[in-house]
């Protein structure tokens, strides 16, 4: 994982990159970071996988060396999640937001199924209780990996990737008004997907990637609320230049911006 400090997103490339294998965190496994400010405890969370459920935390987020040595939300793979991520399957992509009660850990297993647990804002991060189910797909392809859910005002969205028949990597949507759901789609087909390199109009070069891949919206702040303005939605992403890769591993993603233009507001 790597920290990069930018005002102005025309200048990422330029920014000086941080690898957080040099702080406490340490070397060994860790992937998909979400970041957020958790005001109870006036701490920065930054939430990963490592094979398990993976923490870290940091009083000032402008000193990347000061994550504190990896904690883990439960100490073994939940049963619930071992019983049904299949053959192929992991555990990954770890996403908390919490509401004004309690906080929810979203999760994926490669399998089809959204996992969903979750701990009061009290007991946060201890006290994870044993995850549900909270959206499950036959076909495993349309409900893979990178879930991320935020708070827009009225209610919830939640974003999950899928790979599509052409084995091309979008988002699909749905909403909420309340964590525990249930989830109405938006948003939640190849044809009218989120995010898909068909619905996307490149700025610079045209159709550089195919793929729409794991990433995280820009919100209107960074507490533990994950809010976002609905009117102005940006999603930073990670892109892949067409090519034939030996594997996942070996695919030289890219990170791009997507800015909405149809906004209704």
């Amino acid at each position: 994982m790597v920290y990069l400090n930018f005002t102005d997103f025309s200048k990422a490339h330029l920014a000086d990159q941080f690898y957080l294998v040099d702080s406490p965190i340490g070397a060994g496994y860790r992937a998909a970071p979400e970041i957020f400010f958790f005001e109870p405890q006036n701490l920065w969370y930054l939430i990963f996988q490592d094979g398990n459920s993976g923490y870290s935390t940091n009083p000032d987020i402008g000193n990347p060396a000061g994550w504190s040595a990896v904690q883990n939300f439960f100490t073994d793979v939940p049963a619930t999640v071992t019983n049904n991520w299949g053959p192929n399957g992991g555990w990954l992509d770890m996403w908390v937001i919490c509401d004004a009660d309690n906080c929810h850990l979203f999760s994926s297993d490669d399998n089809g199924n959204l996992y969903r647990a979750q701990t009061s804002i009290s007991n946060f991060p201890n006290g994870m209780g044993e995850p549900v189910i909270a959206m499950n797909d036959p076909n495993k392809f349309a409900l893979y990996e990178a879930s991320n859910v935020y708070n827009f005002g009225t209610g919830y969205l939640l974003l999950v990737e899928a790979i599509g028949s052409d084995g091309h990597r979008y988002f699909r949507s749905w909403t909420a008004t309340d964590l525990a759901g249930t989830w109405t789609p938006l948003a939640d087909t190849e044809a009218n997907p989120f995010a898909r390199a068909s619905n996307v109009v490149f700025k610079e070069t045209p159709g550089w990637t195919q793929d729409i891949s794991h990433g995280e919206m820009i919100r209107a702040s960074h507490d533990q609320t994950l809010t976002i303005d609905p009117c102005n939605l940006q999603y930073l992403y990670q892109g892949d230049v067409p090519g034939n890769y030996s594997d996942y591993n070996s695919i030289p993603w890219r990170l791009a911006l997507l800015t909405q233009t149809n906004s209704a507001c």
